[in-house]
């Protein structure tokens, strides 16, 4: 991995930094790390956040360094990944919306 592949926040700014600068920010910074929680129904909830490694694994485009992620439900573990905060606030609503609409569909 090289420096482009670690990435730590300031506020809501991504910023590219050497391997120990992200290991020493990443154990102090937990509660930073996420972005948004919700429980959509009883036994389904989602989380955004953000990882601090990019996981586009070599490929064009910008590193995706977010991930929302369904836990539970029939769409468990369903996952998104985004390159910026803003994009996955608006991912992890849209996920939440689409897991309501479907539960109201299915009911």
């Amino acid at each position: 991995m090289s420096v482009e592949d670690h990435y730590i926040l300031e506020g809501h700014e991504v910023k590219a930094v050497d391997m120990m600068t992200w290991a020493r920010w990443l154990q102090t910074a937990r509660q930073d790390r996420v972005v948004a929680r919700t429980t959509v129904m009883e036994g389904v909830d989602v989380s955004t956040v953000f990882l601090g490694l990019d996981h586009r694994f070599g490929e064009d485009g910008p590193p995706l360094i977010f991930e929302t992620m369904v836990f539970g439900g029939q769409h468990d573990q369903d996952m998104q990944r985004y390159s910026t905060w803003d994009e996955a606030e608006a991912g992890h609503k849209r996920m939440c919306e689409m897991l309501k609409e479907k539960a109201e569909h299915n009911a």
